[in-house]
């Protein structure tokens, strides 16, 4: 799931120096996103009763799950009417919401396998970060296109529920792999091509928590892809 950033409605040059205080704002939120994402799963993984309250019963995990969608689609709609500091709390209140439900792979894979591939995203994330700030390739229509796929990667995954069909289960996983790739890439070009001229210091923050949120939505799916490859099940 992809989003909008803010609209801003002065134009003019971007300042090499906004820009790259815009882009460290970006990073430095979403990988506060992950560090807390991954703390509160590690807590969740290594308490009794927190295992018990998340996975004891499915009203409370699938609840979990929809409260996440809720939270990332509100943020999405209301970014424009929203303070940067309500931004910021859906992001963080997100983040942690992940944190409890991602907390599952602690409880099925490897710890060795989790940090493996872990460092697998992040020399992946990287490398198509770095593609997509230098390409000169256009990647809007590619990033239009991933878009409508995450969806359709939604719709298969959900109708594997039923069928546990494990052809579907790696042709997703294949798919999700690369669709992410692709989506890191188009995602950071679209902050590389963000318009800062003149904007307030809210509308900087709030581009900056959407841009954020893309990315850690990137990088988070591209893991759990990759983990299904490379984990390694207890």
């Amino acid at each position: 799931m992809n989003n909008d950033f803010p609209k801003f409605t002065n134009e003019g040059p971007i300042l090499v120096q906004e820009h790259s205080t815009f882009l460290t704002k970006v990073y430095s939120w979403m990988f506060g996103a992950l560090l807390l994402t991954g703390i509160v799963a590690l807590w969740v993984a290594n308490s009794t009763v927190a295992i018990e309250f998340v996975f004891s019963s499915k009203l409370v995990f699938y609840g979990l799950l929809i409260a996440e969608i809720l939270c990332v689609g509100y943020l999405s709609a209301r970014i424009n009417k929203m303070s940067a500091t309500t931004a910021i709390l859906f992001f963080l209140g997100y983040a942690i919401l992940n944190g409890l439900t991602i907390s599952v792979i602690f409880l099925v894979f490897t710890a060795g396998s989790i940090a493996s591939t872990f460092f697998i995203t992040a020399g992946t994330f990287g490398a198509m970060s770095l593609y997509g700030y230098f390409t000169k390739t256009d990647l809007t229509s590619f990033g239009n296109l991933a878009i409508m796929a995450v969806v359709g990667l939604i719709i298969a995954s959900v109708v594997n529920m039923f069928l546990n069909s494990e052809t579907l289960y790696w042709i997703v996983t294949y798919l999700g792999v690369f669709i992410f790739v692709g989506l890191t890439a188009y995602d950071t070009q679209k902050l590389k091509r963000i318009n800062l001229a003149n904007a307030s210091e809210d509308t900087v923050q709030k581009a900056s928590i959407m841009g954020a949120l893309n990315l850690y939505l990137d990088f988070v799916n591209l893991f759990l892809f990759l983990l299904r490859m490379f984990g390694r099940r207890k």
